[in-house]
C-alpha cells in the first residue's frame, strides 16, 4: 500500500519571508501522526499545502500516491480536512451543513442522513442541531468541522489542532473516534501544540522548525528514552526559564 501522505521539497514564501523551506515528510498509511511545533513553525502552511487549500511554490504532496495537485478530485475523495479557523456557511445550522456538503460531494440523499444522525449523535450535537453555526461555541465548531471531515468516509484525515477550545469529555469522544478510525484502515495527520497529548494518542511524530521538519520518526524512536517534550525544547532551542523580572507581581 502507498503511503497515506508524502510530502516532498513543499516550498511557501510569503513576502520574501520562507515559511515552509524544502519541507518533506512521509505519513505511512495505517498512522496516527503527529505534528508538533512553535508557532509560526510552518505547520499550518504545510498542512495547507498537503490538502489542495493552498498551492505551494515548489514540491509535491502525494494522497495514497495521488498528486494533490495534479489530480485534485481524485485526492480530495480520499481526503477528510479539519483546517485551521475553519470557515463554515454561519447561517445553517449543523444537520444542514452536513447534509448541503454531503450532497455536494455528491453521495445520497439516504447515506447523507443516515450519516449526518449518526456523527451528530457521537459528537454530542443533537441537541444543538437546530442552533445556527453563527452561534455554536468554538469547541462546538471544531466537532462540526470533524463531522464534515468524516462524512463522506475518508482514507486520510488532516486535522489542524483538532482538541483546541474541546472540553475534556468531548476530547475523549474525538479520541475514541479517531482511534476507531485508524482500526478501520485509516490514517490520521494530527498537529498540535500539546505534547502530552501527541505523546499519548500518536504513533509517529515530526518536530517542524522554522519551515523544516526536525527530526521525524515513530514516538518511541523521536523520544529516545526522554519525554517529548524535553526533545521537543532542545531541537527548537526554546527557553524554559521562569520569566524573569516582573518583581512586582510579587505580593
Amino acid at each position: 500500500m502507498p503511503d497515506a501522505l508524502r510530502l516532498t521539497g513543499l516550498t511557501k514564501a510569503f513576502g520574501g519571508k520562507p515559511a515552509v523551506d524544502d519541507l518533506s515528510l512521509t505519513v505511512p498509511a495505517g498512522s496516527f501522526y503527529g505534528l508538533v511545533g512553535l508557532n509560526g513553525a510552518g505547520k499550518t502552511t504545510s498542512l495547507s499545502m498537503a490538502v489542495g487549500l493552498l498551492r505551494p511554490d515548489a514540491g509535491r504532496a502525494e494522497v495514497f500516491g495521488v498528486d494533490v495537485w495534479t489530480e485534485p478530485e481524485r485526492a480530495k475523495e480520499l481526503l477528510g480536512v479539519l483546517p485551521d479557523s475553519l470557515g463554515m456557511p454561519e447561517r445553517l445550522t449543523g444537520r444542514e451543513v452536513l447534509t448541503y456538503l454531503g450532497l455536494l460531494r455528491g453521495l445520497d440523499r439516504s447515506a447523507v442522513d443516515a450519516r449526518a444522525e449518526e456523527l451528530l449523535t457521537v459528537l454530542e450535537l443533537v441537541e444543538a442541531e437546530k442552533t445556527l453555526v453563527s452561534e455554536y461555541s468554538t469547541g462546538m465548531r471544531k466537532k462540526i468541522g470533524l463531522a464534515v471531515a468524516l462524512l463522506h468516509a475518508p482514507r486520510l484525515l488532516v486535522l489542524d489542532e483538532p482538541f483546541e477550545a474541546v472540553d475534556p469529555v468531548s476530547a475523549l469522544t474525538v479520541r475514541r473516534i479517531l482511534r476507531r478510525f485508524i482500526d478501520g484502515g485509516g490514517s490520521v495527520v494530527m498537529s498540535s501544540h500539546v505534547m502530552a497529548l501527541v505523546e499519548h494518542i500518536c504513533d509517529h511524530v515530526a518536530v517542524i522548525d522554522r519551515g523544516r521538519v526536525a527530526v521525524s520518526g515513530t514516538v518511541g524512536e523521536v523520544k529516545a528514552g526522554r519525554g517529548l517534550e524535553d526533545v521537543f525544547v532542545d531541537l527548537v532551542g526554546g527557553r524554559v526559564e521562569g520569566a524573569e523580572g516582573l518583581a512586582w507581581l510579587a505580593s
